[in-house]
């Protein structure tokens, strides 16, 4: 039992290994390429910051603050709010700030690919399709650097139809969890996207904090994303069309992590649905991409829809599987099986921590958070990661994934984010 054991262990990793090995190569182009620099702009692009929120007055404010200080000229840019189902006052704190604000209910299409569809066609009503030359898309619990649109604008210019950016955290400080969640998108901007542009492929735009042109807009005549994980479904979707998504490492924005382990679990669940339902619609699409002109960038999104979710399942189950079988069988087996089991944890944590502890180093002074917490942080990452495997289990075999709001109550300005730790 223990060698059979041992046997389909090797095998996933193996497994692991064909199917990510690129990515330790992304580290270590990340490591050794300077970023892709982006020319002085020679045009200022008009923009709309699209927003959608529920139940976000707490924290919508403070993000309005942030777009209306920007180091670009204020008259190109225009705030956009969806107050989407909204039971309190984002609304009004968002027109107080200075937005145009939609309110939007809707009980039946819940989900924020309805909400952002509904707040573009009421833009295109207004000021027409022609108006803004780009959008930026970001949630109401965001803050903007002060040079993020200058950035921004600079990536527009050299025709991009998208573009995705650097994505810190408002609340790294607070526990194991929102550190767990900041350490994982600091360490998707700095090692997959930032790779992904330096090598010429497509990245993927992540949530909220990314950029979409004109053009792509009024090719498909609005935002037509509506699964659970909109963003990934947007992402494939532009990238089957033969485009390429960009990165712009010097528009930094900060994003609010969850706190709450129960907050995160379902968050998780929506995610892996979410992700089901982009390879249920697309995967055939994205297969048949690898062998097209963006070969590269198919197979890529590929191995982020789904692979790692069913090797971690699966080695789960052989691992718990064979526990059970050498105690009903009382083989004398059981300490083999553990052994076994503890070799591939020690592994799989060995390798998570040390992603987790490059890209602390390299993002130190980047990370707004005490020392000795950065440190702590980067021993509980592989701890965050490896609650993925039961939230992935839930999800494929009970979880019902519904749209559910996150409450976000982290009230930092944009100032707060910029004094030293």
């Amino acid at each position: 039992m223990q060698n059979v054991v041992s046997f389909l262990n090797y095998l996933v990793c193996l497994l692991f290994v064909l199917c990510y090995s690129y990515q330790l190569f992304y580290i270590l182009v990340s490591l050794f390429k300077k970023p892709v620099k982006y020319p002085k702009a020679d045009k200022l692009n008009r923009f709309a910051v699209m927003i959608c929120g529920r139940n976000e007055e707490a924290v919508i404010g403070n993000l309005i603050d942030s777009i209306k200080n920007q180091h670009y000229p204020a008259e190109l840019i225009d705030v956009y709010v969806c107050a989407d189902n909204c039971t309190d006052n984002t609304a009004i704190v968002a027109r107080d700030a200075g937005a145009i604000v939609f309110e939007r209910f809707n009980k039946e299409k819940i989900g924020k690919g309805y909400a952002l569809n509904f707040l573009f066609k009421r833009v295109f009503e207004t000021s027409g399709m022609d108006y803004y030359d780009g959008y930026l898309v970001f949630d109401a619990d965001n803050l903007l650097d002060k040079r993020y649109v200058r950035e921004m604008n600079k990536a527009l210019n050299t025709g991009l139809v998208a573009a995705t950016s650097y994505r810190n955290s408002k609340n790294y400080e607070t526990n194991w969890i929102s550190a767990g969640y900041a350490l994982w998108f600091l360490r998707e901007a700095k090692y997959l996207s930032n790779a992904r542009m330096i090598l010429g492929g497509s990245c993927a735009v992540s949530g909220t904090g990314f950029m979409i042109s004109k053009k792509i807009i009024k090719e498909n005549n609005g935002w037509h994303y509506y699964l659970l994980t909109e963003d990934i479904e947007f992402s494939i979707d532009t990238i089957l069309k033969g485009y390429k998504i960009g990165y712009c490492s010097t528009a930094v924005f900060y994003d609010e992590q969850p706190e709450k382990f129960s907050v995160s679990w379902n968050q998780r669940i929506r995610w892996v649905k979410g992700y089901m339902q982009v390879f249920k619609n697309y995967g055939k699409r994205i297969l048949h991409g690898i062998f097209g002109t963006n070969g590269f960038s198919c197979y890529d999104m590929a191995m982020n829809l789904m692979p790692a979710f069913y090797l971690s399942m699966a080695s789960t189950v052989i691992n718990v599987a064979s526990f059970i079988i050498s105690v009903i069988a009382a083989q004398g087996q059981i300490l083999g099986v553990l052994l076994s089991l503890a070799q591939l944890i020690s592994t799989t944590y060995s390798l998570m921590f040390l992603v987790g502890a490059i890209t602390t180093i390299t993002e130190w002074k980047n990370i707004k958070c005490k020392n000795w917490k950065k440190i702590l942080y980067m021993f509980t990452f592989p701890l965050f990661i490896f609650t993925f495997i039961p939230v992935t289990i839930w999800a494929i075999t009970f979880g019902k994934a519904d749209w559910k709001p996150i409450k976000h109550g982290v009230q930092k300005s944009i100032q707060d984010m910029d004094k030293k730790h």
